[in-house]
C-alpha cells in the first residue's frame, strides 16, 4: 500500500468510527476544561476582588491575551491532525499574543517609574503560576492528545505542542482569576514560562502518542 492509499484508508476509517475530528477535538478541550475549572475551583478559586478587578485595563488583558492563544493554538492542532497537512499562515496568528503583551509591556513601562519595574515584573506569586497553571493544564493536555490519536499528524510532535500551548491557555485563563499580579511585566514573563513547559510536555506526548 503506497501512502496515498494509506491516507485514504485512514480518513474512510475516520468516517465510520462517527464523530468528526473537529468535533472530538472540540469535546476533549471543552471536557478537559471542565475538569480543569473543577479542579481549579477546588483548589484555590477566584480572588476575592475580582468582580472588582474586571473593571480595570491590567485584569481584562491577561484574559484577551490567554484567549488570543487558545482561538490559533487549537485550530493549528485541529489543522495538523490531519496527515500531510502543514501549519500554513495560521501559524502567524500565533504572535497575536505575543504582540498584545509586547504593546502592554510598552504601555507599562512609559507609565511605571523605572524603580517600580523589577517589583512588577517579580510580584506575589511566581511560583503560584508556575506550577498551577501546569497543573490545570493536564486534564485537557490529556484529552486532547487522547482525541489526536484519532487523526494522523505529521508533526507529531508539534502538533502535541500545539495541543500544549491550547490547554495552557484554558488553564491560563482559569489561574489568571485567581492570580493578584495583574502587570503586564509579570504577565509577559511567567505565564509564558509555565506555558512554555506544557507545550514542552505536549511536544513529548505527541512524540510518544501520535506517532504514526
Amino acid at each position: 500500500m503506497n501512502t496515498d492509499d494509506f491516507i485514504a484508508a485512514l480518513s474512510a476509517d475516520a468516517a465510520l468510527k462517527g464523530p468528526s475530528l473537529t468535533r472530538r477535538l472540540a469535546f476533549a478541550l471543552a471536557l478537559g476544561a471542565c475538569v480543569s475549572l473543577a479542579l481549579f475551583l477546588g483548589l484555590v478559586g477566584p480572588r476575592h476582588d475580582a468582580a472588582q478587578a474586571m473593571h480595570t485595563v491590567r485584569f481584562d488583558l491577561k484574559f484577551l491575551d490567554t484567549l488570543a492563544l487558545i482561538a490559533p493554538a487549537f485550530f493549528l492542532c485541529l489543522r495538523l491532525a490531519r496527515p500531510q497537512t502543514t501549519p500554513g499562515a495560521l501559524l502567524g496568528w500565533l504572535l497575536a499574543p505575543v504582540a498584545l503583551l509586547a504593546v502592554a509591556v510598552a504601555v507599562e513601562l512609559a507609565t511605571v517609574p523605572q524603580e517600580q519595574w523589577m517589583a512588577k515584573l517579580i510580584g506575589t506569586n511566581v511560583w503560584h503560576c508556575l506550577t498551577l497553571v501546569p497543573l490545570f493544564s493536564l486534564p485537557p493536555l490529556a484529552a486532547l492528545i487522547l482525541a489526536l490519536r484519532e487523526g494522523a499528524p505529521s508533526y507529531p510532535g508539534l502538533t502535541g505542542a500545539l495541543a500544549g500551548a491550547t490547554a495552557a491557555g484554558a488553564a491560563a485563563t482559569f489561574y489568571a482569576t485567581n492570580c493578584t499580579d495583574d502587570s503586564p511585566l509579570f504577565v509577559a514573563t511567567w505565564y509564558p514560562l509555565a506555558t512554555g513547559a506544557v507545550m514542552a510536555l505536549g511536544a513529548l506526548a505527541g512524540r510518544v502518542w501520535l506517532r504514526w
